[in-house]
């Protein structure tokens, strides 16, 4: 088996050679590939059996004026991956995201739930779903996630740990709900869909169990040995951003289920599992 990863530099793409360490993989940044490029999409997946894409534009804010840039990797990007990989014959898996979903629920997104977005980024994103899906229905894997945090690139924890450097308080979001994911548990469950030929569609790629971004907060503080009560609770009307943000972001896990894979473990075991690997270590 040869494996291609694209946006290989990323937290989720760093992750992911960890768990291929040993196999045969072309490991692929940003500078090494354009996914907007159909030719050279089309080259670099010759004689590769699953491409993974961890290629994302994820300025959620600078989307909304530029959304024809977000278009072109987000949505683009997975049309010619897809496209290629049912020329050449591989399995395309495509990471997306909770934000092609509204946030008005009440109980965690079905993998089946219409698309809904909201803001500039999840409509580039629902579009690539459904561009990969169309391109190669048979092999294509699309693997939403949200609220991701790991050891190789900026995220939340490590802003909340860099904050409690200089800050003696600070406030935090408590009516947004998702679930905190760790990228080495999702790129694990990634290989492990390929590895138990998995039948392809959606899935839901999240830690399970559900909290807020303040609840988040609190538990990376406490993970850190740190007084979690130096953090206090807001809402979301006090960080008006460009993007409307979800209020409601959990997602359902019964496709894995379905295909006999345990679902991701709860978030803050995996968080627990994260600070012993020395994830939030910078020194």
């Amino acid at each position: 088996m040869r494996y291609m990863i694209t946006g290989a530099s990323g937290m989720l793409g760093r992750d992911l050679q960890a768990v291929l360490a040993g196999r045969d993989v072309t490991a692929l940044g940003r500078t090494d590939l354009d996914v907007t490029d159909a030719s050279a999409v089309s080259a670099a997946v010759r004689g590769h059996d699953v491409v993974l894409n961890c290629a994302a534009y994820t300025k959620v804010d600078d989307a909304e004026s530029h959304e024809d840039v977000a278009f072109a990797v987000n949505a683009t990007g997975p049309a010619n991956l897809a496209t290629a990989c049912a020329d050449h014959g591989a399995r395309f898996v495509t990471i997306s995201t909770d934000y092609v979903f509204d946030g008005n629920a009440t109980t965690p997104y079905a993998e089946n739930r219409p698309r809904d977005p909201i803001n500039a980024y999840g409509r580039t994103k629902a579009a690539g779903e459904e561009l990969a899906l169309e391109r190669h229905p048979d092999g294509t894997f699309v693997v939403r996630t949200a609220w991701l945090y790991g050891a190789h690139g900026p995220n939340f924890g490590a802003t909340m740990l860099k904050l409690a450097e200089s800050k003696d308080t600070w406030s935090v979001v408590d009516d947004q709900l998702g679930q905190p994911t760790w990228t080495a548990d999702l790129a694990a469950h990634l290989v492990a869909m390929i590895d138990a030929n998995a039948p392809a569609g959606i899935y839901h790629g999240t830690n399970s169990d559900e909290t807020t971004w303040f609840g988040f907060a609190r538990a990376v503080l406490e993970g850190a040995g740190l007084d979690p009560e130096r953090i206090r609770p807001t809402d979301s009307s006090a960080f008006v951003r460009p993007a409307a943000r979800p209020a409601y972001s959990v997602l359902g896990h019964d496709a894995w289920n379905a295909a006999g894979i345990t679902p991701l473990r709860p978030w803050h075991e995996a968080l627990t599992a994260a600070f012993s690997s020395g994830v939030f270590d910078r020194s």
